[in-house]
């Protein structure tokens, strides 16, 4: 339940943030904000492949110009990445918490 709930919340703000007309400035900075909680949830040993995907699909779209949705796809990827950082760091002591019979 915890992780869909985060995970509906990942795609509100990636949707909510999505901007029309985006040029390719926007989507190189997108990428790059992606890139780099990307990297800092491999740092955490945390990265979803999910991101890894998505991310794929923000180059394919930014290689082909479509920057409305690579800006669009970079930004989920980014939010994918903080809900992965989020989860690496708030369960490395919550498992302490579990009731074991």
């Amino acid at each position: 339940m915890r992780a869909t709930t985060i995970f509906a919340a990942v795609l509100l703000i990636a949707n909510a943030t999505a901007a029309l007309a985006a040029s390719e400035a926007d989507y190189k900075a997108a990428y790059a904000a992606a890139e780099a909680a990307n990297k800092e949830a491999g740092s955490l040993r945390n990265q979803w492949t999910t991101t890894a995907s998505t991310l794929s699909a923000a180059k394919k779209a930014g290689d082909a110009g479509d920057f409305d949705t690579a800006v669009a796809q970079a930004k989920e990827a980014e939010a994918l990445a903080k809900a992965s950082i989020f989860q690496a760091t708030s369960e490395k002591e919550r498992w302490k918490d579990m009731e074991i019979h």
